[in-house]
């Protein structure tokens, strides 16, 4: 217990006394009074009536117009005159490829290959919308549809080899297979 209060003690002089906090944004980081460190307000006092209505009117436009919603996701995955975000740009990415929009379903198809820095992979839905790009006689979807179907059959294998493991027992190993380090004896415990 000693041990313990040592470091707090040492601390309480110095980041506990200030009460700060340390926030990262586009900015940079800094050491911010804790008080002050409310990203809300943060966000609402950085907000922008006419990027409000620019991205009001982008969307709008993006709801009668496949081209429209494949240009916003591109540019909420870019960041390109609004905030970068990944779901966003899978959202209006998805909404253009189920309306038909052929180079938004490679995009989608890219995006589930690869992934995005909010989500791994998805080799099976990546093969879904690049068979639909390749179907309208895109090239380049054709290229990663193979790809795509490698990753795919490498998941089900190695999903297939886990499950396999897992059913044959493989748990046991655990109680037979691993031995304990230490034992306890007069009140303590001791390494063998």
């Amino acid at each position: 217990m000693k041990r313990l209060l040592l470091p707090l003690l040492l601390l309480s002089g110095s980041a506990f006394a200030q009460d700060t906090i340390r926030i990262c944004d586009a900015s940079g980081c800094s050491d911010r009074p804790r008080n002050t460190a409310n990203f809300e307000a943060e966000l609402a006092a950085k907000a922008d009536p006419a990027a409000d209505a620019r991205v009001a009117a982008l969307e709008a436009m993006a709801e009668k117009d496949p081209r429209a919603a494949y240009d916003l996701g591109l540019r909420y995955f870019r960041g390109d005159g609004v905030r970068k975000d990944g779901y966003l740009a899978i959202k209006w990415m998805r909404d253009a490829g189920e309306r038909g929009d052929f180079k938004a379903a490679q995009a989608l198809g890219r995006f589930y290959l690869v992934g995005l820095e909010e989500m791994g992979s998805d080799p099976a839905e990546a093969e879904r919308w690049l068979m639909m790009a390749a179907d309208k006689g895109d090239k380049e979807a054709k290229k990663m549809l193979v790809q795509a179907r490698k990753a795919k059959n490498e998941a089900q294998s190695d999903f297939k080899w886990r499950e396999d493991v897992r059913k044959n027992g493989w748990f046991g190993g655990w109680y037979s297979g691993y031995a304990y380090r230490t034992y306890w004896r007069d009140g303590r415990w001791l390494f063998y």
